[in-house]
């Protein structure tokens, strides 16, 4: 899971703030972790998760792609650990800019053609208000990866954004198109805007964020010709944790 930590959100010490921990009432972010992540953690069967980030501030540098433990290894358990390592890391954050998805997408991308030889397939996460920066980067990070087993959930949170990039990234409607001139052989990418489903029953924001992964991990079998694919899914692999290697 990715999560969006540039200065659009808001100060995290202020109520308005997209990133403001109410003691009474979750922010939008801490929402949708709860909200999505269980229900893409049903297809996680370790429930080892690396958390990361884009967007802050750190020793007075912006990072596009962090780890938000601040660790080597970014990995915690399950929902609530995402939840944790979330909280632990607002206290001392400093919110920046610009929004760049390309880094976080090319690291996926990267992860889940190292977990392929293990029969995997990768679900990114991306938790983000909108604001992209990088449209061009990040549409051929994703036309690169149309033969990786990859699907990208994005979900925006906050009112303040049209989310028309998102739409765009989507890619139901116009196939994906690089700088390069390759079209996107395949769609994978879920756009979910989480404001339409605050109060909507769960099975309804359950239903919207698996949508599409079924046809797009169709298509990616049928693009490496897999007659009968039989790969588990996981919330998001990148590169192997120092666990591993």
């Amino acid at each position: 899971v990715s999560i969006d930590f540039t200065g659009s959100n808001g100060n995290p010490r202020q109520p308005t703030s997209l990133h403001y921990m109410d003691p009474q009432r979750p922010n939008q972010y801490v929402q949708a972790i709860m909200s999505v992540g269980d229900i893409l953690m049903e297809y996680d069967t370790d429930k080892l998760v690396p958390v990361f980030g884009f967007g802050a501030s750190i020793a007075r540098k912006t990072e596009h792609f962090f780890h938000v433990n601040g660790k080597a290894d970014p990995y915690v358990h399950g929902v609530q650990g995402i939840l944790d390592t979330y909280g632990g890391f607002l206290p001392t954050c400093i919110l920046s800019g610009p929004t760049n998805f390309a880094p976080t997408i090319i690291a996926a991308t990267k992860g889940a053609r190292e977990a392929e030889r293990e029969r995997v397939y990768t679900i990114l996460l991306i938790l983000t208000d909108g604001e992209i920066t990088d449209m061009d980067a990040t549409v051929d990070a994703i036309v690169d990866a149309d033969d990786a087993p990859l699907s990208i959930v994005i979900v925006g949170v906050g009112n303040g954004c049209d989310f028309m990039n998102m739409v765009e990234l989507d890619g139901d409607d116009v196939q994906l198109r690089s700088s390069r001139g390759k079209i996107s052989r395949r769609d994978l990418v879920q756009f979910v805007p989480y404001r339409d489903f605050v109060k909507e029953p769960h099975a309804k924001l359950a239903a919207a964020v698996l949508e599409e992964v079924p046809d797009q991990f169709e298509l990616y079998a049928r693009l490496k010709n897999i007659p009968d694919p039989r790969t588990q899914a996981c919330l998001l692999y990148t590169s192997p944790s120092p666990r591993d290697s």
